[in-house]
Protein backbone atom coordinates (compact mmCIF):
# COMPACT_ATOMS: atom_id res chain seq x y z
CA UNK A 1 0.00 0.00 0.00
CA UNK A 2 1.35 3.19 -0.71
CA UNK A 3 1.90 6.33 1.61
CA UNK A 4 0.24 9.20 1.40
CA UNK A 5 3.67 10.99 0.06
CA UNK A 6 4.41 8.69 -2.45
CA UNK A 7 0.73 9.09 -4.20
CA UNK A 8 1.01 10.14 -7.44
CA UNK A 9 -2.42 11.61 -7.71
CA UNK A 10 -2.60 13.30 -4.76
CA UNK A 11 0.93 14.65 -5.75
CA UNK A 12 -0.20 16.29 -8.66
CA UNK A 13 -3.56 18.14 -7.41
CA UNK A 14 -0.64 19.19 -5.28
CA UNK A 15 1.57 20.66 -7.75
CA UNK A 16 -1.74 21.80 -9.94
CA UNK A 17 -3.20 23.84 -6.89
CA UNK A 18 0.29 24.97 -6.26
CA UNK A 19 0.21 26.48 -10.03
CA UNK A 20 -2.72 27.65 -9.93
CA UNK A 21 -2.39 29.62 -6.95
CA UNK A 22 0.38 31.45 -9.06
CA UNK A 23 -1.08 31.84 -11.91
CA UNK A 24 -3.65 34.81 -11.11
CA UNK A 25 -0.37 36.97 -10.01
CA UNK A 26 1.85 35.95 -13.40
CA UNK A 27 -0.92 37.08 -15.41
CA UNK A 28 -2.46 40.09 -13.47
CA UNK A 29 -1.55 42.31 -16.21
CA UNK A 30 -2.49 40.19 -18.88
CA UNK A 31 -6.18 39.82 -17.25
CA UNK A 32 -6.76 43.36 -16.81
CA UNK A 33 -5.70 44.68 -20.19
CA UNK A 34 -7.87 42.10 -21.45
CA UNK A 35 -10.80 43.21 -18.74
CA UNK A 36 -10.55 46.43 -20.54
CA UNK A 37 -10.13 46.00 -24.04
CA UNK A 38 -13.35 43.99 -23.41
CA UNK A 39 -15.34 46.84 -22.07
CA UNK A 40 -13.29 49.33 -25.03
CA UNK A 41 -15.21 47.22 -26.84
CA UNK A 42 -18.74 45.85 -25.92
CA UNK A 43 -19.43 49.39 -23.34
CA UNK A 44 -18.02 51.91 -25.37
CA UNK A 45 -17.51 51.07 -29.10
CA UNK A 46 -20.25 49.22 -29.29
CA UNK A 47 -22.75 51.62 -28.60
CA UNK A 48 -21.63 54.30 -31.25
CA UNK A 49 -23.68 54.30 -34.37
CA UNK A 50 -21.05 54.57 -36.39
CA UNK A 51 -22.97 54.53 -39.47
CA UNK A 52 -25.45 57.50 -38.34
CA UNK A 53 -21.84 59.59 -37.32
CA UNK A 54 -20.40 58.89 -40.52
CA UNK A 55 -23.86 59.77 -42.37
CA UNK A 56 -24.01 63.07 -40.21
CA UNK A 57 -20.29 63.91 -41.20
CA UNK A 58 -20.77 63.76 -44.50
CA UNK A 59 -23.89 66.48 -44.65
CA UNK A 60 -21.53 69.05 -42.73
CA UNK A 61 -18.91 68.62 -45.65
CA UNK A 62 -21.33 69.65 -48.78
CA UNK A 63 -20.77 72.33 -50.37
CA UNK A 64 -24.08 73.73 -49.98
CA UNK A 65 -25.63 76.97 -50.40
CA UNK A 66 -25.85 77.15 -46.64
CA UNK A 67 -21.96 76.34 -46.21
CA UNK A 68 -21.07 79.08 -48.70
CA UNK A 69 -23.58 82.02 -46.93
CA UNK A 70 -22.81 81.50 -43.36
CA UNK A 71 -18.87 81.52 -44.49
CA UNK A 72 -19.10 84.66 -46.12
CA UNK A 73 -21.32 86.31 -43.08
CA UNK A 74 -19.14 84.81 -40.19
CA UNK A 75 -16.05 86.29 -42.77
CA UNK A 76 -17.64 89.72 -42.58
CA UNK A 77 -18.27 89.70 -38.73
CA UNK A 78 -14.90 88.51 -38.19
CA UNK A 79 -13.07 91.06 -40.30
CA UNK A 80 -15.48 94.21 -38.59
CA UNK A 81 -14.35 92.64 -35.04
CA UNK A 82 -10.77 93.36 -36.10
CA UNK A 83 -10.43 96.29 -37.33
CA UNK A 84 -13.08 97.93 -34.48
CA UNK A 85 -11.06 95.60 -31.97
CA UNK A 86 -14.16 94.03 -30.47
CA UNK A 87 -14.20 90.48 -28.72
CA UNK A 88 -17.00 90.43 -28.32
CA UNK A 89 -18.16 90.89 -32.39
CA UNK A 90 -15.22 88.27 -33.22
CA UNK A 91 -16.78 85.62 -30.55
CA UNK A 92 -19.91 86.01 -33.10
CA UNK A 93 -17.68 85.17 -36.31
CA UNK A 94 -16.76 81.98 -34.37
CA UNK A 95 -20.09 80.90 -33.69
CA UNK A 96 -21.23 81.24 -37.34
CA UNK A 97 -18.80 80.00 -38.99
CA UNK A 98 -19.16 76.54 -40.53
CA UNK A 99 -15.47 75.42 -41.30
CA UNK A 100 -15.51 73.35 -38.45
CA UNK A 101 -17.80 70.96 -40.54
CA UNK A 102 -15.31 69.64 -43.25
CA UNK A 103 -12.44 69.82 -41.24
CA UNK A 104 -13.52 67.33 -39.34
CA UNK A 105 -14.33 65.65 -42.37
CA UNK A 106 -11.27 65.48 -43.68
CA UNK A 107 -9.97 63.50 -40.35
CA UNK A 108 -13.18 61.21 -40.12
CA UNK A 109 -12.37 60.28 -44.01
CA UNK A 110 -8.36 59.81 -43.25
CA UNK A 111 -9.64 57.77 -40.61
CA UNK A 112 -11.87 55.69 -42.54
CA UNK A 113 -9.92 55.58 -46.12
CA UNK A 114 -13.00 57.25 -47.90
CA UNK A 115 -11.27 59.24 -50.72
CA UNK A 116 -13.84 60.45 -51.92
CA UNK A 117 -15.23 61.92 -49.13
CA UNK A 118 -11.59 63.47 -48.03
CA UNK A 119 -11.55 65.08 -51.61
CA UNK A 120 -15.23 66.34 -51.05
CA UNK A 121 -14.22 68.02 -47.42
CA UNK A 122 -11.20 69.17 -48.77
CA UNK A 123 -12.86 71.11 -52.08
CA UNK A 124 -15.51 72.56 -49.12
CA UNK A 125 -12.54 73.72 -47.05
CA UNK A 126 -10.49 75.08 -50.05
CA UNK A 127 -13.54 77.36 -51.50
CA UNK A 128 -14.49 78.28 -47.90
CA UNK A 129 -11.27 79.60 -46.68
CA UNK A 130 -10.54 81.24 -50.41
CA UNK A 131 -14.03 82.87 -50.13
CA UNK A 132 -13.43 84.14 -46.75
CA UNK A 133 -10.03 85.37 -47.33
CA UNK A 134 -11.21 86.63 -50.78
CA UNK A 135 -13.99 88.97 -48.96
CA UNK A 136 -12.05 89.85 -45.73
CA UNK A 137 -9.07 91.28 -48.35
CA UNK A 138 -11.91 93.43 -50.17
CA UNK A 139 -13.46 94.65 -46.65
CA UNK A 140 -10.23 95.84 -45.69
CA UNK A 141 -8.92 97.09 -49.02
CA UNK A 142 -12.24 99.52 -49.29
CA UNK A 143 -12.04 100.34 -45.53
CA UNK A 144 -10.80 103.39 -44.42
CA UNK A 145 -9.45 101.80 -41.33
CA UNK A 146 -6.22 99.69 -41.85
CA UNK A 147 -4.74 100.05 -38.75
CA UNK A 148 -3.36 96.93 -37.06
CA UNK A 149 -5.55 96.37 -33.92
CA UNK A 150 -4.92 94.59 -30.78
CA UNK A 151 -7.48 91.97 -32.18
CA UNK A 152 -5.21 91.67 -35.57
CA UNK A 153 -1.68 91.63 -33.68
CA UNK A 154 -3.10 88.79 -31.18
CA UNK A 155 -3.49 86.54 -34.09
CA UNK A 156 -0.09 87.19 -35.99
CA UNK A 157 2.66 85.16 -33.95
CA UNK A 158 1.21 81.44 -33.01
CA UNK A 159 3.23 79.59 -30.40
CA UNK A 160 3.17 75.88 -29.28
CA UNK A 161 0.43 76.88 -27.20
CA UNK A 162 -1.89 77.05 -30.09
CA UNK A 163 -1.14 73.97 -31.00
CA UNK A 164 -2.10 72.27 -27.93
CA UNK A 165 -5.45 74.69 -27.66
CA UNK A 166 -6.46 73.29 -31.39
CA UNK A 167 -5.45 70.17 -30.09
CA UNK A 168 -7.36 69.22 -26.77
CA UNK A 169 -10.46 71.54 -28.41
CA UNK A 170 -10.22 69.22 -31.19
CA UNK A 171 -10.84 66.13 -28.83
CA UNK A 172 -13.50 67.42 -26.96
CA UNK A 173 -15.09 68.30 -30.36
CA UNK A 174 -14.57 64.83 -31.95
CA UNK A 175 -15.48 63.36 -28.89
CA UNK A 176 -18.74 65.21 -28.97
CA UNK A 177 -19.87 64.22 -32.62
CA UNK A 178 -18.85 60.52 -32.16
CA UNK A 179 -20.72 60.37 -28.91
CA UNK A 180 -23.64 62.50 -30.42
CA UNK A 181 -23.05 65.95 -28.13
CA UNK A 182 -23.13 68.32 -30.45
CA UNK A 183 -23.48 71.22 -28.26
CA UNK A 184 -20.10 71.40 -27.19
CA UNK A 185 -19.20 72.36 -30.58
CA UNK A 186 -20.01 75.73 -29.75
CA UNK A 187 -17.03 75.87 -26.92
CA UNK A 188 -15.19 74.04 -29.76
CA UNK A 189 -15.55 76.84 -32.51
CA UNK A 190 -14.70 79.42 -29.46
CA UNK A 191 -11.39 77.94 -28.36
CA UNK A 192 -9.68 77.56 -32.31
CA UNK A 193 -11.26 80.66 -33.56
CA UNK A 194 -11.23 79.47 -37.66
CA UNK A 195 -12.31 82.63 -38.88
CA UNK A 196 -10.48 85.19 -37.46
CA UNK A 197 -6.95 84.26 -38.12
CA UNK A 198 -8.42 83.89 -42.02
CA UNK A 199 -9.77 87.47 -41.98
CA UNK A 200 -6.48 88.69 -40.42
CA UNK A 201 -4.69 86.48 -43.52
CA UNK A 202 -7.48 88.85 -45.60
CA UNK A 203 -6.13 92.04 -43.73
CA UNK A 204 -2.30 91.01 -44.29
CA UNK A 205 -3.12 90.72 -48.38
CA UNK A 206 -5.10 93.86 -48.93
CA UNK A 207 -2.46 95.42 -46.64
CA UNK A 208 0.44 93.94 -48.21
CA UNK A 209 1.90 93.08 -44.61
CA UNK A 210 3.83 89.86 -45.57
CA UNK A 211 4.49 89.97 -41.50
CA UNK A 212 0.57 89.76 -40.58
CA UNK A 213 -0.13 87.42 -43.30
CA UNK A 214 2.09 84.60 -42.87
CA UNK A 215 1.66 84.63 -38.65
CA UNK A 216 -2.33 84.38 -39.40
CA UNK A 217 -1.80 81.84 -41.78
CA UNK A 218 0.21 79.30 -40.01
CA UNK A 219 -2.19 79.72 -37.30
CA UNK A 220 -4.73 78.86 -39.32
CA UNK A 221 -3.27 75.86 -40.48
CA UNK A 222 -2.20 74.89 -37.37
CA UNK A 223 -5.75 74.57 -36.38
CA UNK A 224 -6.57 73.12 -39.50
CA UNK A 225 -4.89 70.70 -39.43
CA UNK A 226 -4.49 69.39 -35.83
CA UNK A 227 -8.05 69.78 -35.57
CA UNK A 228 -8.33 66.98 -38.92
CA UNK A 229 -5.48 64.77 -37.15
CA UNK A 230 -7.11 64.92 -33.64
CA UNK A 231 -10.64 64.03 -35.76
CA UNK A 232 -8.72 60.94 -37.24
CA UNK A 233 -6.80 59.84 -34.06
CA UNK A 234 -10.58 59.74 -32.09
CA UNK A 235 -12.26 57.94 -35.31
CA UNK A 236 -9.59 55.26 -35.24
CA UNK A 237 -9.35 55.07 -31.27
CA UNK A 238 -13.45 54.85 -31.22
CA UNK A 239 -13.13 51.78 -33.82
CA UNK A 240 -14.20 53.46 -37.20
CA UNK A 241 -13.92 50.95 -39.98
CA UNK A 242 -11.40 51.07 -42.23
CA UNK A 243 -10.42 49.78 -45.63
CA UNK A 244 -6.79 50.16 -45.67
CA UNK A 245 -4.38 47.41 -45.08
CA UNK A 246 -1.79 47.03 -42.24
CA UNK A 247 1.01 48.54 -44.07
CA UNK A 248 -0.85 51.58 -45.65
CA UNK A 249 -2.20 52.05 -41.96
CA UNK A 250 1.34 52.21 -40.57
CA UNK A 251 2.35 54.67 -43.21
CA UNK A 252 -0.33 56.81 -42.29
CA UNK A 253 0.69 56.80 -38.58
CA UNK A 254 3.96 57.60 -39.00
CA UNK A 255 2.95 60.43 -41.56
CA UNK A 256 0.75 61.84 -38.54
CA UNK A 257 3.09 61.95 -36.30
CA UNK A 258 5.38 63.82 -38.82
CA UNK A 259 3.14 66.53 -39.37
CA UNK A 260 2.25 67.08 -35.93
CA UNK A 261 6.20 67.44 -35.07
CA UNK A 262 6.58 69.59 -38.07
CA UNK A 263 4.18 71.74 -36.68
CA UNK A 264 5.39 71.91 -32.93
CA UNK A 265 8.90 73.05 -34.11
CA UNK A 266 8.36 76.21 -35.59
CA UNK A 267 5.59 76.60 -32.92
CA UNK A 268 8.31 75.51 -29.94
CA UNK A 269 10.81 78.36 -31.50
CA UNK A 270 7.92 81.34 -31.52
CA UNK A 271 7.00 79.77 -28.22
CA UNK A 272 10.68 80.84 -26.90
CA UNK A 273 10.82 84.02 -28.93
CA UNK A 274 7.57 85.22 -26.63
CA UNK A 275 8.77 84.11 -23.46
CA UNK A 276 12.93 86.27 -24.48
CA UNK A 277 10.55 89.22 -25.18
CA UNK A 278 8.15 89.02 -21.92
CA UNK A 279 11.33 88.76 -20.29
CA UNK A 280 13.00 91.08 -21.98
CA UNK A 281 10.08 93.51 -20.74
CA UNK A 282 10.71 93.27 -17.61
CA UNK A 283 14.34 92.80 -17.27
CA UNK A 284 14.21 96.30 -19.18
CA UNK A 285 12.17 97.98 -16.73
CA UNK A 286 14.22 96.94 -13.62
CA UNK A 287 17.34 97.99 -15.16
CA UNK A 288 15.89 101.74 -16.13
CA UNK A 289 14.18 101.32 -12.18
CA UNK A 290 17.62 100.73 -10.77
CA UNK A 291 19.30 104.16 -12.28
CA UNK A 292 16.90 106.05 -10.05
CA UNK A 293 15.70 106.73 -7.02
CA UNK A 294 12.48 104.41 -5.14
CA UNK A 295 10.50 107.31 -5.54
CA UNK A 296 10.91 107.70 -9.31
CA UNK A 297 8.25 106.32 -11.87
CA UNK A 298 9.19 104.55 -14.91
CA UNK A 299 6.95 104.38 -18.22
CA UNK A 300 8.00 102.11 -20.50
CA UNK A 301 7.79 103.29 -24.21
CA UNK A 302 7.90 100.90 -26.88
CA UNK A 303 10.24 97.91 -27.44
CA UNK A 304 10.76 97.11 -31.08
CA UNK A 305 12.38 93.36 -31.16
CA UNK A 306 12.59 93.48 -35.04
CA UNK A 307 14.75 96.25 -35.29
CA UNK A 308 19.13 95.44 -35.17
CA UNK A 309 20.10 96.56 -32.60
CA UNK A 310 16.76 96.66 -30.37
CA UNK A 311 15.11 99.46 -29.98
CA UNK A 312 13.91 100.48 -26.35
CA UNK A 313 12.19 103.87 -25.70
CA UNK A 314 11.03 104.79 -21.79
CA UNK A 315 10.10 107.83 -20.22
CA UNK A 316 11.09 108.57 -15.83
CA UNK A 317 9.93 110.58 -13.81
CA UNK A 318 12.46 111.32 -11.41
CA UNK A 319 12.94 114.30 -8.22
CA UNK A 320 16.77 114.36 -9.67
CA UNK A 321 17.89 114.44 -13.17
CA UNK A 322 20.99 111.20 -14.12
CA UNK A 323 21.93 112.04 -17.54
CA UNK A 324 24.64 109.38 -17.51
CA UNK A 325 21.63 106.98 -16.85
CA UNK A 326 20.56 106.45 -20.37
CA UNK A 327 24.25 105.39 -21.24
CA UNK A 328 24.28 102.92 -18.58
CA UNK A 329 20.93 101.31 -18.78
CA UNK A 330 22.37 100.55 -22.08
CA UNK A 331 25.13 98.79 -21.58
CA UNK A 332 23.57 97.05 -18.86
CA UNK A 333 20.75 95.85 -21.03
CA UNK A 334 23.10 94.98 -23.61
CA UNK A 335 24.81 92.63 -21.12
CA UNK A 336 21.59 91.30 -19.98
CA UNK A 337 19.91 90.86 -23.02
CA UNK A 338 23.04 89.32 -25.04
CA UNK A 339 21.84 92.03 -27.87
CA UNK A 340 22.82 94.82 -28.76
CA UNK A 341 20.06 97.50 -27.10
CA UNK A 342 19.72 100.92 -28.39
CA UNK A 343 17.73 102.90 -25.65
CA UNK A 344 15.91 106.56 -25.62
CA UNK A 345 15.56 107.35 -21.96
CA UNK A 346 13.37 110.76 -21.37
CA UNK A 347 13.47 112.07 -17.98
CA UNK A 348 11.23 114.63 -16.34
CA UNK A 349 11.93 116.16 -13.21
CA UNK A 350 9.10 116.34 -10.51
CA UNK A 351 8.79 116.19 -6.71
CA UNK A 352 9.97 113.16 -4.32
CA UNK A 353 7.09 112.02 -2.89
CA UNK A 354 5.82 110.37 -6.60
CA UNK A 355 2.49 111.86 -5.92
CA UNK A 356 -0.68 111.18 -8.29
CA UNK A 357 -0.27 115.03 -9.82
CA UNK A 358 3.26 113.98 -10.92
CA UNK A 359 2.23 110.72 -12.88
CA UNK A 360 -0.87 112.75 -14.23
CA UNK A 361 2.13 114.92 -15.44
CA UNK A 362 3.88 111.85 -17.04
CA UNK A 363 0.99 110.48 -18.44
CA UNK A 364 0.12 113.63 -20.41
CA UNK A 365 3.71 113.54 -21.43
CA UNK A 366 3.48 110.51 -23.42
CA UNK A 367 0.11 111.21 -24.87
CA UNK A 368 1.72 114.52 -26.00
CA UNK A 369 4.52 112.41 -27.06
CA UNK A 370 1.73 109.95 -28.66
CA UNK A 371 -0.07 112.65 -30.32
CA UNK A 372 3.28 114.21 -31.87
CA UNK A 373 4.05 110.61 -33.57
CA UNK A 374 0.58 110.57 -35.08
CA UNK A 375 0.52 113.70 -36.42
CA UNK A 376 3.81 112.92 -37.90
CA UNK A 377 2.33 109.45 -39.57
CA UNK A 378 -0.43 111.34 -40.93
CA UNK A 379 1.79 114.41 -42.51
CA UNK A 380 4.21 111.34 -43.60
CA UNK A 381 0.85 110.00 -45.14
CA UNK A 382 0.13 113.12 -46.82
CA UNK A 383 3.23 113.66 -48.43
CA UNK A 384 3.73 110.52 -49.67
CA UNK A 385 0.36 110.33 -51.62
CA UNK A 386 1.03 113.79 -53.19
CA UNK A 387 4.25 112.57 -54.23
CA UNK A 388 2.85 108.91 -55.40
CA UNK A 389 0.16 110.85 -57.16
CA UNK A 390 -2.73 109.06 -55.33
CA UNK A 391 -5.48 109.57 -52.61
CA UNK A 392 -4.16 109.54 -49.05
CA UNK A 393 -6.16 106.65 -48.16
CA UNK A 394 -4.04 104.51 -50.36
CA UNK A 395 -0.64 105.01 -48.50
CA UNK A 396 -0.44 102.09 -46.23
CA UNK A 397 1.34 103.37 -42.30
CA UNK A 398 2.33 100.64 -40.00
CA UNK A 399 3.08 102.93 -36.34
CA UNK A 400 4.35 100.10 -34.67
CA UNK A 401 7.06 99.07 -37.21
CA UNK A 402 7.30 102.87 -38.36
CA UNK A 403 6.87 101.79 -42.20
CA UNK A 404 5.00 103.33 -44.95
CA UNK A 405 4.65 101.78 -48.64
CA UNK A 406 2.31 103.68 -51.40
CA UNK A 407 1.88 102.64 -55.06
CA UNK A 408 2.66 105.19 -57.47
CA UNK A 409 0.79 106.13 -60.08
CA UNK A 410 2.34 106.65 -63.46
CA UNK A 411 3.56 110.43 -63.68
CA UNK A 412 4.13 111.91 -66.57
CA UNK A 413 8.21 112.16 -68.07
CA UNK A 414 8.95 110.20 -64.62
CA UNK A 415 11.80 108.05 -64.76
CA UNK A 416 12.44 105.11 -62.50
CA UNK A 417 15.65 107.33 -61.35
CA UNK A 418 13.22 110.01 -60.17
CA UNK A 419 10.96 107.45 -58.45
CA UNK A 420 14.03 106.72 -56.53
CA UNK A 421 15.04 110.23 -55.92
CA UNK A 422 11.29 110.76 -54.31
CA UNK A 423 11.68 108.44 -52.04
CA UNK A 424 15.26 109.08 -50.90
CA UNK A 425 14.16 112.83 -50.56
CA UNK A 426 11.52 111.68 -48.06
CA UNK A 427 13.24 108.84 -46.37
CA UNK A 428 15.94 111.92 -45.98
CA UNK A 429 13.35 113.62 -43.57
CA UNK A 430 12.14 110.09 -41.76
CA UNK A 431 15.29 108.55 -40.57
CA UNK A 432 13.70 106.38 -38.16
CA UNK A 433 11.41 105.12 -40.68
CA UNK A 434 10.96 102.78 -43.61
CA UNK A 435 9.66 104.10 -46.53
CA UNK A 436 8.61 102.59 -49.93
CA UNK A 437 7.50 104.14 -52.79
CA UNK A 438 6.64 101.18 -55.09
CA UNK A 439 6.86 102.55 -58.96
CA UNK A 440 5.11 101.24 -61.96
CA UNK A 441 7.42 99.11 -63.90
CA UNK A 442 8.68 101.77 -66.44
CA UNK A 443 11.80 101.85 -68.55
CA UNK A 444 14.71 100.71 -66.88
CA UNK A 445 18.62 102.72 -67.66
CA UNK A 446 18.89 102.32 -71.55
CA UNK A 447 22.84 101.60 -71.39
CA UNK A 448 25.09 100.55 -68.29
CA UNK A 449 28.22 102.09 -69.11
CA UNK A 450 31.62 100.40 -68.25
CA UNK A 451 35.23 101.49 -67.81
CA UNK A 452 38.83 99.44 -67.84
CA UNK A 453 37.95 99.18 -64.05
CA UNK A 454 34.90 98.57 -64.01
CA UNK A 455 31.43 100.96 -64.41
CA UNK A 456 31.35 104.21 -65.04
CA UNK A 457 30.17 107.04 -62.44
CA UNK A 458 26.65 106.95 -64.70
CA UNK A 459 26.96 103.14 -64.39
CA UNK A 460 26.75 102.75 -61.13
CA UNK A 461 24.14 105.02 -61.35
CA UNK A 462 21.77 102.90 -63.38
CA UNK A 463 22.85 99.31 -61.49
CA UNK A 464 21.61 101.42 -58.40
CA UNK A 465 18.63 102.42 -60.52
CA UNK A 466 18.07 99.38 -61.53
CA UNK A 467 18.91 97.27 -58.00
CA UNK A 468 16.07 99.81 -55.84
CA UNK A 469 13.71 98.91 -59.36
CA UNK A 470 14.02 95.44 -59.12
CA UNK A 471 12.97 94.99 -55.08
CA UNK A 472 10.42 97.46 -55.30
CA UNK A 473 8.41 96.18 -58.87
CA UNK A 474 9.83 92.42 -57.67
CA UNK A 475 9.96 91.36 -60.88
CA UNK A 476 13.63 89.36 -62.94
CA UNK A 477 15.77 91.54 -64.67
CA UNK A 478 17.56 90.55 -67.51
CA UNK A 479 20.87 91.59 -68.82
CA UNK A 480 21.51 91.91 -72.64
CA UNK A 481 24.72 93.13 -73.98
CA UNK A 482 28.68 91.67 -74.35
CA UNK A 483 29.46 89.15 -72.21
CA UNK A 484 32.37 90.58 -69.94
CA UNK A 485 30.50 93.82 -68.83
CA UNK A 486 26.88 92.06 -69.12
CA UNK A 487 28.22 89.52 -66.55
CA UNK A 488 30.34 92.08 -64.64
CA UNK A 489 27.17 93.86 -64.26
CA UNK A 490 24.67 90.50 -63.03
CA UNK A 491 27.78 89.97 -60.54
CA UNK A 492 27.30 93.04 -59.26
CA UNK A 493 23.60 93.03 -58.52
CA UNK A 494 23.18 89.50 -57.53
CA UNK A 495 25.44 90.40 -54.19
CA UNK A 496 22.40 92.58 -53.36
CA UNK A 497 20.32 90.00 -53.74
CA UNK A 498 18.54 90.52 -57.32
CA UNK A 499 16.90 88.20 -59.34
CA UNK A 500 19.06 88.37 -62.64
CA UNK A 501 19.42 86.75 -66.34
CA UNK A 502 21.95 87.29 -69.22
CA UNK A 503 21.33 87.38 -72.61
CA UNK A 504 24.65 87.27 -74.65
CA UNK A 505 24.98 90.07 -77.78
CA UNK A 506 26.60 92.43 -79.42
CA UNK A 507 27.29 96.38 -78.19
CA UNK A 508 27.01 98.00 -74.91
CA UNK A 509 24.82 96.23 -71.72
CA UNK A 510 21.21 97.48 -71.61
CA UNK A 511 18.61 96.20 -68.77
CA UNK A 512 15.31 95.25 -69.44
CA UNK A 513 12.33 93.53 -67.29
CA UNK A 514 12.44 89.71 -67.51
CA UNK A 515 8.83 87.30 -67.39
CA UNK A 516 5.38 89.30 -66.22
CA UNK A 517 7.91 92.59 -66.97
CA UNK A 518 8.40 91.92 -70.49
Amino acid sequence: MATESNNPVKEAKKEEGEATAIRPTASTFGTVKFSLLRWWMRDVIGTVNQSQVIETRREDCLLSERYLFMTAMSAGIAVLGLLLSSPAVVIGAMLLSPLMGPIMGLGFALAIGDYQWLKQSARSLAWGSLMGIGLTALLVYMSPIQTITPEIAARTQPNLFDLFVALFSALAGAYAMIRGREGTIVGVAIATALMPPLAVVGFGLATWNWTVFSGALLLYVTNLITIALTAWGMARLYGFKTSLSARNTIFQNIAVTAVFIGLAVPLGFSLQQIAFQTNAQRIVRAEIEEKFDANSRVDLGSIDFGAKPIKVSASVWTYVLKPEAEVEAERALTRELGEPVELTLTQFQGGSSGSAAELAQLSAARANEEAAEQARAEDLGKRLALVAGVPEDDVLIDRTRRKAMVRAEQLEGATLAAYKALEQRISATEPEWEIELLPPAGRLPANIEFGEDGPTPDGARALSVIEWASARVDIPIVLVGNQADAEAAAAILATSGVDVNVRLTSGPVRAEWGGAGQ
